[in-house]
């Protein structure tokens, strides 16, 4: 019987990039994790945004990132305006408002396009995963340790759980493309 568990592990952390990709894709509401990978200068050394400010959502449009150390407004400020999101800023004592556009649709087809690029990586890198594993099938068949049923028996588990995986991805991918057509 093959052991298919390092497979399944590794799918599932491609599916766990593409939602992380796809949470960084900016829609029209205002979301906290568009600012996971904006760093900042903080003591010399570039920290994420979270760990120097709370990140708040104020109304659908509108973050309030509010440094736990005034003195880091500018370094925030900096920050977010060099990570070119392409959202405009607001700076006052308690710390920096980031206010989110309205959504063009030149925008919105360019935001699709980049979400289907995110998409096709994770295919390919799953198709990847699918080649390495039906490798080890091949091999363990040639070595004598399963017979050529088996192999194909094999074959047929392993592109079940590519094709369950396949549909995950498109649902994601779905749930995404409304987000961005809204």
């Amino acid at each position: 019987m093959y052991d298919f568990s390092n497979f399944k592990n590794e799918i599932k952390e491609v599916e766990n990039w593409l939602i992380k990709e796809f949470s960084t894709i900016r829609t029209g509401m205002a979301s906290p994790t568009l600012l996971d990978g904006v760093r900042v200068e903080s003591y010399g050394s570039l920290m994420p945004v979270n760990q120097v400010a709370n990140v708040s959502v104020e109304d659908a449009r509108t973050l309030m990132v509010s440094p736990w150390d005034s003195s880091q407004i500018k370094a925030l400020e900096k920050a977010i305006t060099d990570a070119n999101l392409g959202v405009s800023l607001s700076t006052g004592s308690s710390g920096v408002r980031v206010i989110f556009p309205e959504l063009t649709s030149e925008r919105r087809v360019l935001l699709l396009k980049t979400a289907k690029e995110k998409l096709e990586k994770a295919r390919v890198s799953l198709r990847g995963e699918r080649e390495i594993v039906w490798e080890d099938i091949q091999k363990k068949e040639k070595e004598g340790e399963m017979g050529e049923d088996e192999k194909f028996r094999l074959k047929e588990d392993m592109q079940k759980l590519v094709d369950e995986q396949s549909k995950k991805f498109e649902e994601l991918f779905n749930k995404k493309e409304m987000e961005i057509s809204k």
